[in-house]
Order: structure tokens, then sequence, then C-alpha cells
């Protein structure tokens, strides 16, 4: 089998299953790993895909559209797990948070702290449905008008955002690269992290695997603006560096954990 043939069909099988791993393909098509991943380093310049340590996964188009509620507010993957975990440790005794509306938001909820006092401010509903159970958390929600898939980003918002001050947002996004920042699907979104991205003391980025060295359609910060990125075993080291090379710290948390 000839390679562009070859990269037909891995592109055919990212493209049905989204993801796919480096040593399957070589025992599929019963040739080197080192020969799989050069394919994928190719089609990866060519824009096809993006490369993971195991892998692949498909290229993300610059703006995602909304995800069925059920899939974005559910249990996670081992990877969004293992993010939220780590960023919940961040949170001490006193502090003022944010916590959007993101499925990696919703995740984080069952790793929050319970042993200490904090103020949690969020832009989601479901969110602060969820935190009027926690007795040692109080809840503001920010007013504005009601959007499911981002919460609430309207003028409104941003402007009651901005009259805060915040201690630790935990900021998220479509995708991050050291060349795009950390961006959005959408203009409205964009500016309404950023609004809380200014109010907040320490800016915290939480992005699993898939989301670093993506650039979706609105840049949200700069990457000067960031504090500290927290993603997983399978981010691409290469992109990585160049994110650490701008300023930013970078907290890459263990499959094991």
């Amino acid at each position: 089998m000839f390679a562009e043939e070859r990269r037909e069909k891995i592109l055919s099988k990212i493209k049905s299953m989204r993801r796919v791993f480096a040593k399957e393909l070589a025992e599929e098509f019963q040739v080197s790993i080192d020969t799989i991943r050069r394919d994928l380093t190719v089609m990866e310049e060519d824009g096809l895909l993006k490369r993971t340590h195991g892998g692949a996964v498909l290229l993300s188009k610059v703006r995602r559209f909304p995800m069925d509620e059920k899939i974005r507010f559910s249990e996670g993957t081992e990877h969004q797990n293992a993010v939220a975990k780590l960023a919940a440790s961040y949170i001490e005794q006193g502090d003022t948070i944010f916590i959007g509306g993101a499925s990696i938001h919703y995740i984080l909820l069952k790793y929050l702290p319970v042993d200490r006092d904090y103020t949690v401010i969020t832009n989601a509903l479901i969110i602060a449905e969820k935190l009027k159970n926690f007795a040692n958390i109080e809840t503001y929600i920010v007013c504005g008008k009601i959007k499911s898939e981002e919460g609430m980003v309207d003028p409104l918002a941003t402007e009651f955002i901005r009259t805060l001050r915040i201690d630790k947002a935990f900021l998220t996004g479509g995708g991050i690269s050291a060349h795009h920042g950390l961006s959005s699907s959408t203009p409205e979104g964009a500016i309404f992290q950023r609004v809380v991205a200014e109010v907040s003391r320490r800016k915290i980025c939480l992005a699993n695997f898939d989301k670093v060295g993506t650039e979706f359609f609105a840049r949200t910060l700069d990457l000067r603006d960031l504090d500290l990125l927290i993603t997983d075993w399978e981010a691409p080291d290469e992109e990585l560096e160049k994110i650490q090379q701008k300023g930013v710290k970078v907290l890459v948390v263990n499959e094991e954990n």
C-alpha cells in the first residue's frame, strides 16, 4: 500500500471514530509505529488532524455548535476528571472563585473541597443549582439573559462581572495555542471570559489534551494574561513547550492520577 493510500484510510477512520491510536494503526496496516507516526505528522502539517501522544484526534472546526446537554453535563472523560481534580486542589479557605458553564466546570463540581469555606461566582444556572446543596459555599449567579450553551454572557452579564473582584478564575474554551492564545466559539463568550480574567487575581485555564494546540473562532485571552494551564498526559509536548515559553506555567496531570 502506498503512503498516500494509507493516509486516506487513516483520514477516513479518524473522521468516523474522531480519534485513532498509532499502535492500532500499525497493526492494521502492518507497518511500524514510526511509519504511522510519520504519516500522522504529515497529515497534521496538512491540517487534517491533530497529533496526541498515543495517536491523533480529529481537527476541530473553528466553531463548535451547541452540544447535547446529556453529553455536555455528564461524568466526563478520564482526561477531564484528572484535570478537574487537580484544579480543585487550588481552592483555598476564603477564596472567591469563578466557575463557568462548560463541561469541565460541571465535572469540577465533583471535586470541590467541603472542608473549607469559599465563594463561587457562576454564570450558569445548572452550576448554581448544584452548588446550592453545598453548605460551605456561598454562591452568586451572574445576572443576564439566559443562554444554555455558554451561560449568561450578554452585555448585562459582562457589566455585572466587571463590578466584582475574584481571587481565582477557572477559565476554559474551545482551544488554547501558543499562537492564538485561549479561544472560544463565539465573540460573546470570549468577551465575557476576558472581563472575568480582568477582575481576577489569578487565571487558571483548564484544557484537556484535545484543546491544546487548537484554535477557535474568537480569541479570549493572550497567553501573557494566563497564570496557569492544567492539562493531561496526552497533550502534545511541542505545543506545551511553546506555551511555557510565553510565560505560562503548565501542569500536566499523570494518567495514574
